[in-house]
């Protein structure tokens, strides 16, 4: 799922764009949410270091102590790949926006047909970047890679686990290994691993431990030396 927060000064406005993005959402299938929608530039600061937020649209001339300019900045010193869109009515901002690696700008009056244009071209940019994001059904549900841990067999299914939550989808292995990028090695008949997520392993239990301990996964003795082949020449765990 894809994580949008909206910080925009006028309330009208900022109910306004939260349902248009919604009905986009809806129309075009995208497995994506509003999870914030603020006028309070504080508590977007504070909900972004504390989340995964894979895009956030700013209002640029703000009615706060910060612009969303400011705001761009404090994102960009601790997240160098969120998606940045901004709003405003003062064209006059258009290229000091860009400076912050902006995806895109929008001028108010903001219509329907201009927003989902913006979003469209967005899951475009995501979808051109298998090494990023994994498109996992044709629900347009995508996994940012560095998110998942392990997938897991699970009957006819393959369970993605994730840092906050689990995907379900019926496939299999076969199917999903060659959309899969190189640091994702099998290492039992029922798991694959992420190895750029892996913090320690327990030879002894056969276990692989993640870098949140909370997550762990079983190695398969057949699957053994070859998880081991990969992760000395991949250079993980050093």
């Amino acid at each position: 799922m894809l994580n949008f927060v909206i910080c925009e000064d006028n309330l009208n406005i900022l109910n306004k764009l939260s349902n248009l993005m919604e009905n986009i959402f809806v129309k075009y299938n995208y497995d994506a949410k509003v999870t914030l929608a603020t006028d309070n530039p504080d508590n977007l600061i504070d909900y972004v270091c504390a989340n995964n937020i894979d895009v956030v649209i700013l209002d640029i001339n703000l009615k706060a102590k910060k612009t969303g300019l400011e705001l761009a900045q404090e994102i960009r010193e601790n997240n160098k790949s969120t998606y940045i869109i901004f709003i405003t009515g003062h064209l006059e901002y258009a290229m000091i926006a860009y400076k912050f690696k902006t995806f895109d700008y929008i001028s108010k009056p903001i219509t329907q047909e201009r927003l989902e244009e913006t979003i469209t071209r967005l899951y475009d940019d995501i979808y051109s970047k298998p090494k990023k994001y994994l498109k996992i059904d044709n629900k347009n549900t995508i996994i940012d890679e560095n998110e998942i841990n392990y997938i897991k067999r699970d009957g006819m299914k393959l369970v993605f686990c994730t840092d906050s939550r689990d995907y379900e989808i019926y496939s299999s292995f076969n199917k999903v290994k060659d959309t899969l990028p190189e640091n994702f090695v099998r290492c039992h008949k029922s798991y694959i691993a992420n190895i750029n997520k892996i913090s320690n392993l327990e030879p002894v239990e056969n276990k692989i431990i993640f870098n949140n301990s909370n997550f762990s996964c079983d190695i398969g003795p057949k699957y053994k030396s070859g998880l081991m082949e990969v992760l000395n020449n991949y250079g993980s765990l050093e």
